[in-house]
């Protein structure tokens, strides 16, 4: 018998996880709507229905419950529909399962094992997923699923590369929806019936992905039939000689396996050993052993997850020392992922300043079950990120407000001005600020940062950074200077005065076109209500002067021309009082605005500009 590889029982515990022996579905329930999934594959899939001789039925109902899964699977391929559409198509299909088991007498045991609601859509499940539009929203298009589930599966590594690319792609939806119970078996239909070309009734899919038991294929037991038939024949000294033959074959079967695995520990040694002399060995910073990461973490734990990205994911741990650490796995699997992650290790080993975030460590590591691994150690910032701090319910109060700008435009002057060649951040966000046990500000991730020449402009082909944060010449046409951190920052500090999005929908309305935090803050400002720009847990007795003066400075760093934008050192020094603000210059209205649709700058891009601003933009 081939069982499922034990990879596959970690899908496996989504079925498990979301579903529990229930109350029967009658077969007189309604079936108005007819059910939407081909069972014919219960006849063809040699499954080994033994396991439902088991009289509690535990081991019977995951089999079934995997069954199902194909058919789900199946279904997403075809209808882009997550689950089904109604109670009503469950109870068809139910029935419809029933019956094809019957033949096995096994009809009665789907009642023991399903329930009418569970796998009827609702936006309550995971994140309000319900097509697979709604889930590249929220995941991307691209996910590691989408690179480690492809093609055959019944290889052991492949399988268990799978596996693990699921792993991270539910950390995220958890990231997203802590309280979605079905995420995980989101992550698995998925991968199944969308990723994997040869489809949920595949051999390697369905052991693989959904966890099916399945016997040795007709093919093989005809083969072993005639095996024995032939050694029957023949005799013993013929059968003396196939033996001869065999164990001459698995000898050298077992030399290539040792040989390939020699080649592939080199391989992995040789990807360690490279970084490892390329990493600044006098930075200060640790060299990690992977085992120390993860007693620090409790095993990567999902409790100890404080944070997740497009970049990887951050765990909390307490090293040995006791001391307390936010350990950054970096997740991007492709070359450019080393690079950025090189890059990151590279810039901030360099750099020590109270308002940036230093490196502790890092780690890499490469085997052949988990793959390539790395690993950045900071010190753990216990108030998390500023995003987070901006929509908590303890509202942040005027002086922590005023520090945090102060303290990042502090950080920024010293990447612009305090080192030789200056570092471009390149990703100026609020999840990016950092705030210690006494709120002060830290600038953080450089994986995007980039080194100047010698004070001039640069022009990439490779824009990074986050819609709504970027500035409008660099997404456009990748023209990189200090300005356009600058940008970014001017972005921050209205977020922060106003705490409002940086996208945001007017009225609340979801359907209507986002407009900019900046675009807002200069249409109320115009308006004379420059009150209204501030968040209410500052607007009554704050310094009105002073935070008007916040900004206007804010405005003044987001405009649209770069020409128009002071240098960081220059806002610094306006926002502490010690040189004027010039006059504002006027900024063209947003898209939104009829009567300016074909003003210039940022609210003038033609419609195959801003296609390309929405797509440089995004996450």
């Amino acid at each position: 018998m081939n069982k499922a590889f034990p990879y596959s029982l970690v899908f496996l515990l989504f079925i498990i996880s979301i579903t529990s022996t229930s109350t029967s579905t009658s077969s007189s329930s309604s079936s108005s709507s007819s059910c939407p999934i081909d069972f014919s594959y219960v006849d063809t899939l040699p499954w080994d229905h033994s396991v439902c001789i088991d009289p509690l039925g535990k081991s019977c109902c995951q089999t079934l419950l995997s069954f199902l899964g194909i058919g789900l699977a199946q279904h997403l391929r075809e209808t882009s529909l997550f689950q089904l559409p109604n109670s009503n198509s469950l109870s068809s299909c139910l029935l419809h399962l029933q019956t094809k088991l019957e033949p096995l007498a096994l009809a009665s045991r789907v009642p023991m094992c399903f329930n009418s609601t569970q796998f009827v859509g609702s936006p309550s499940h995971c994140a309000g997923i319900i097509t697979v539009q709604d889930w590249i929203a929220r995941v991307g298009l691209l996910t590691p699923l989408d690179t480690a589930c492809k093609g055959d599966l019944e290889g052991l590594t492949e399988c268990q590369s799978c596996v693990e690319a699921g792993k991270l792609v539910n950390e995220q939806l958890y990231g997203l929806d802590p309280n979605g119970k079905k995420c995980f078996a989101f992550t698995v239909l998925y991968a199944a019936g969308i990723v994997n070309q040869l489809g949920p009734s595949d051999r390697g899919t369905a052991t693989c992905i959904l966890g099916l038991p399945l016997y040795g294929s007709a093919r093989e037991k005809e083969m072993n039939e005639m095996s024995g038939k032939s050694l029957m024949i023949w005799g013993f000294g013929v059968s003396g000689a196939v033996i001869g033959v065999l164990v001459s074959v698995g000898i050298i079967v077992l030399y290539k396996r040792w040989d390939k695995k020699k080649k592939q520990n080199a391989l992995h040694e040789d990807y360690v050993t490279t970084f490892r002399a390329n990493y600044l060995p006098n930075s200060g910073a640790k060299w990690f052993a992977v085992s120390e990461l993860e007693r620090a973490t409790g095993g990567f734990a999902q409790k100890n997850m404080i944070g997740q990205g497009g970049y990887g994911v951050v765990y909390k741990g307490t090293l040995s020392d006791g001391s307390f650490v936010a350990v950054k796995h970096v997740v991007d699997l492709d070359s450019k992922g080393d690079e950025d992650f090189l890059n990151e290790v590279e810039i901030i080993s360099k750099i020590r300043h109270r308002h940036l975030l230093s490196l502790r460590g890092c780690c890499v590591t490469s085997d052949d079950l988990k793959g390539k691994r790395r690993f950045l150690v900071y010190d753990l910032m216990p108030n998390g990120n500023l995003s987070d701090q901006l929509s908590s319910k303890e509202r942040l109060n005027w002086p922590q407000r005023k520090n945090i700008i102060l303290d990042v435009a502090k950080g920024l002057a010293y990447l612009h001005y305090g080192i030789k060649p200056a570092i471009y951040h390149r990703d100026i966000k609020a999840a990016n600020i950092l705030l210690d046990s006494e709120m002060k500000a830290k600038v953080a991730d450089f994986g995007l940062a980039k080194q100047s020449s010698e004070g001039q402009s640069q022009v990439t082909t490779r824009v990074a950074g986050t819609r709504g944060y970027l500035a409008p010449e660099y997404a456009l046409y990748g023209q990189l200077t200090e300005k356009s951190d600058v940008y970014s920052f001017g972005i921050v500090i209205l977020e922060i005065m106003s705490g409002r999005k940086v996208l945001d929908s007017p009225n609340s309305d979801p359907s209507s076109s986002f407009i900019l935090i900046s675009d807002w803050a200069w249409m109320v400002l115009k308006s004379g209500n420059v009150d209204e720009i501030f968040d209410e847990a500052i607007r009554e007795g704050g310094p009105k002067g002073v935070m008007e003066r916040f900004v206007l400075v804010g405005l003044l760093c987001a405009h649209v021309m770069v020409a128009f934008r002071p240098t960081i050192s220059e806002a610094l020094k306006m926002l502490e009082g010690d040189i004027d603000i010039p006059k504002l210059p006027d900024r063209p209205m947003p898209l939104g605005n009829e009567s300016r649709k074909t003003s210039f700058g940022f609210s003038r891009f033609l419609p195959s500009e801003r296609s390309r601003w929405e797509l440089l933009t995004n996450e």
